[in-house]
């Protein structure tokens, strides 16, 4: 086998189940990312999981006893019967659908992933952040510590399935006599009964609850982007391993920046004067204020680059690129003293009857591929 999962606990191949579950108990309590959120316990405490995941679930634990991996979802080929079937029981169930759950289910199951949406600033994604987050999510009930019984109770033995958590019927067949296997209707294939529920969490082990998280934003992250928290979503019923919390990015949109990429857009617009002229323009970029150099003779349209003023690349170094549009406007009512001074200029570059210059249109994509057909 890949991983020893007995190993993984700290437990022998023959502990109990309750063993089990109390020395997983104890190694989640020490590696819990909120104790300890160095990377190298994060993923100790995946392996934990999954080790409790496998070992907690009959099922699961007697196909890896058998030599599988139930974790690793190819069923270890247990029994030497391929990849489709664990046992001679697989086949059967296969060929007669009698269902067979080979022992009673675990009440300890992984709790489901969770999501929520974060919204930040522009800025924040381009430099990243710490954020405090309310979460709602399921936790390990308090009363009972997930076990589903009432203070001073414990689940009890079904005295219909005698623990093994699924009934056997003798039917007539053409092939001869053939016995199948249901869960059993009284503990629903659990084995056990609970007399006397929890009646905080109703027998189910775990309860509703506002958490607090500080979550850390990566520089560079954009619409879309998910943070995944390991072990921070839904607790699992019967107080099982908790499933993981994504957080996912919803960026605000600015005021004055576009951001395409990790480059940065905005528009600036100018008289026709000042682009003649050239002038310095005052910007407040993400960095702080910035004047932006327009040389004479900017046309409307241009732009103007700022290196490393865009958004931090989320992988690798470096920033994107600040990009100023400038728009060029012309005045569209004057004064008859600016009128005089326009016509001398136009009259002094020789431009007060200007003829125009003309230029073919742009073809269209279906135009071009016609005339490439056509040997143009």
């Amino acid at each position: 086998m890949a991983t020893d999962y007995y190993a993984v606990l700290g437990v022998q191949r023959d502990a109990s189940q309750d063993e089990i579950k109390k020395a997983f108990r104890r190694l989640a309590r020490e590696l819990h990312p909120d104790v300890n959120p160095d990377p190298k316990t994060q993923e100790r405490f995946k392996e934990i999981n999954t080790a409790y995941e496998v070992l907690s679930d009959p099922q699961k634990k007697q196909v890896y006893d058998l030599g599988g991996d139930p974790a690793s979802g190819a069923g270890g080929g247990a029994g030497g019967f391929g990849a489709g079937f664990g046992n001679f029981s697989d086949i059967m169930d296969a060929f007669f659908g009698t269902a067979s759950q080979r022992g009673p289910r675990s009440r300890t199951r992984r709790g489901q992933d969770a999501m929520i949406r974060l919204d930040i600033e522009l800025d924040e994604a381009a430099f990243g952040t710490t954020k405090d987050i309310q979460v709602d999510t399921a936790v390990v009930c308090g009363t009972c510590s997930g076990e589903g019984a009432a203070p001073g109770t414990s689940a009890q033995t079904c005295d219909m399935c005698r623990g093994r958590g699924e009934v056997s019927q003798v039917t007539r067949s053409f092939l001869g006599q053939v016995m199948t296997s249901r869960p059993c209707p009284q503990c629903q294939g659990f084995g056990t009964v609970v007399p006397t529920p929890c009646p905080e969490c109703a027998g189910d082990g775990r309860v509703r609850s506002r958490r607090s998280l500080t979550v850390k934003i990566p520089a560079g992250v954009d619409n879309g982007t998910r943070i995944q928290l390991a072990g921070e979503g839904e607790v699992g019923p019967g107080g099982g391993p908790a499933g993981d919390l994504y957080v996912e990015i919803h960026e605000n949109p600015h005021p004055t920046f576009q951001r395409r990429g990790d480059d940065l857009h905005c528009t600036v617009t100018i008289p026709m004067t000042a682009a003649s002229l050239g002038t310095k323009v005052p910007l407040e970029t993400l960095d702080g204020m910035e004047e932006i150099d327009i040389r004479p003779g900017t046309q409307s349209g241009q732009s103007v680059p700022l290196h490393e003023r865009g958004i931090t690349h989320l992988r690798g170094g470096g920033r994107g690129q600040l990009i100023v549009h400038v728009e060029v406007t012309t005045p569209t009512k004057l004064e008859p003293e600016q009128e005089e001074l326009l016509r001398r200029l136009a009259k002094l570059r020789g431009e007060e009857r200007p003829t125009g210059t003309f230029q073919p249109g742009q073809q269209g994509l279906f135009s071009r591929l016609k005339d490439a057909f056509n040997g143009r």
